[in-house]
């Protein structure tokens, strides 16, 4: 817990620096391959500190994630297997840091691509489910890359310009909401909107 504190104050301290934009951008990329700490909480600081630019931020924010994001499925999709098709030594590794994150639970995942495919990458992309675990797993699991992107942009482009708008109208009061609420609101919202287009499927595919 207090190396991830130390990442967390880190990660705080670039927006008190004059490349806070460009470690925004370079934080989101590689939160959506292997870092820790989500780049709302950069996007966060410094929105609060230069409101009138929060919209910006929150660009800036989705572009490094979406590049990431194609990266992280780049690295999924050549170097998850060996030319055996058995799981590679980068795919081991990978299991073993990610808490959690087992061979079961990866052929789990494979199977929900197969009967749900953008509303995996959507519910990833939009809620505080680990997104780097569904962008390398879908590029190991070739999904449809032009399917993943569109997913990815709509998921975090609606996740990250949702709190910079927030930011940008209420400034420093929405900041306890935010931090307190937004994941969990996250959540129920994709639930319900998953549950709504499961429903319509059931209702008018009878």
């Amino acid at each position: 817990m207090k190396f991830m504190r130390r990442i967390y104050d880190w990660v705080l301290s670039w927006a008190e620096s004059p490349y806070g934009t460009v470690a925004l951008f370079i934080l989101a990329m590689s939160e959506s391959i292997f870092f820790p700490v989500p780049p709302d909480v950069l996007l966060i600081a410094l929105a609060i500190g230069m409101r009138r630019k929060a919209l910006f931020y929150g660009l800036v924010c989705l572009g490094g994630s979406v590049a990431g994001a194609m990266l992280g499925y780049l690295i999924g999709y050549s170097a998850w297997w060996t030319s055996a098709g058995e799981y590679s030594g980068f795919a081991l590794f990978f299991f073993q840091i990610i808490p959690g994150f087992t061979v079961e639970r990866f052929v789990m995942i494979q199977h929900w691509y197969e009967q749900y495919n953008f509303w995996i990458i959507f519910t990833a992309g939009f809620t505080p489910i680990p997104y780097k675990i569904f962008t390398l797993t879908a590029g190991a699991s070739a999904i449809d890359f032009t399917m993943f992107l569109i997913a990815s942009i709509v998921s975090r482009g609606a996740r990250f310009m949702l709190i910079s708008a927030l930011l940008y109208h209420f400034g420093k009061p929405i900041n306890s909401f935010i931090n307190r609420y937004f994941n969990l609101l996250a959540v129920v919202f994709t639930i319900l909107l998953i549950g709504g287009f499961i429903l319509l499927k059931f209702v008018f595919g009878h």
